[in-house]
């Protein structure tokens, strides 16, 4: 089991990336916090760990964008179990608009949760992290964090932002045995890109032409990057930002051309 002993925190685990990466994690042997702002979700989340997983998943309800919330969550890991390996901060949300058309509070909110959320999640969990002798932080960023497209400029920006800490970590933490990375996906299949992928009469077949791999990315590709991430096949990985989008940003001209 390749994440054997090892104790995990992932943030936004109540649906899409975050819980199908819960699930992944537990397969190979992890104690899986899935942390959530929404409880229920959290909850369904470790309900649906299959009996035979070696892991455990334990639902945890947790604000990101509130650093005691996080504060809490790490001390109540380290109290219970003695030990932090991997923090994967996946929690993040989505909201369209130029700068023109972006409300200022929604401007804030996503800087909120995408940015200061991985902040406050570094903040105090890579301290957890070193006293436990070192481990794998990962953060969720994106293929925008490369490529802008039209109407997500503040969430582009939060992504752009997102890259630049995992490199600054990275330098920072290295040295003391804690990696830090980010995955970068393209067009994934989950509750943030539903709206997009099901209310435009062409939005899934836009999606899926404009990668080269001709499919829309589902939750699990992106949680088997996160998997070996986490994993100490990953640890000569640091500082790296992991595209996972089907060779969409390889193939921008294609994307452009499309449009």
């Amino acid at each position: 089991m390749r994440l054997d002993s090892k104790v995990a925190i992932i943030t936004g685990a109540g649906a899409g990336i975050g819980r199908a990466s819960a699930l992944r994690f537990a397969a190979e042997g992890a104690v899986v916090i899935a942390a959530d702002i929404d409880a229920q979700g959290a909850q369904a989340t470790a309900a649906l760990r299959p009996a035979d997983a070696p892991g455990r998943i334990i639902a945890r309800q947790v604000d990101v964008a509130a650093a005691q919330s996080i504060e809490e969550l790490v001390e109540a890991v380290m109290t219970e179990f003695g030990r932090l390996d991997v923090f994967f901060s996946n929690a993040g949300i989505q909201r369209d608009g130029s700068v023109i058309d972006l409300p200022e509070e929604d401007w804030d909110h996503m800087f909120a949760v995408n940015v200061k959320g991985a902040f406050l999640c570094g903040k105090f969990g890579i301290p957890a992290m070193i006293a436990s002798g070192g481990g794998s932080f990962v953060i969720t960023a994106s293929a925008n964090s490369f490529y802008a497209e039209s109407d997500i400029a503040g969430y582009s920006a939060t992504k752009g932002a997102v890259m630049q800490l995992t490199r600054a970590m990275a330098v920072d933490h290295g040295p003391a045995g804690v990696r830090v990375n980010c995955i970068c996906p393209g067009w994934t299949e989950t509750a943030m890109s539903k709206p997009y992928l099901d209310e435009n009469p062409k939005g899934r077949e836009f999606a899926a032409m404009i990668a080269p791999s001709g499919r829309i990315g589902q939750p699990e590709d992106i949680a088997n990057v996160a998997l070996f991430l986490a994993s100490d096949e990953s640890g000569f990985v640091n500082g790296a930002a992991w595209t996972v989008d089907g060779g969409w940003t390889a193939g921008m001209t294609k994307a452009i051309a499309l449009i």
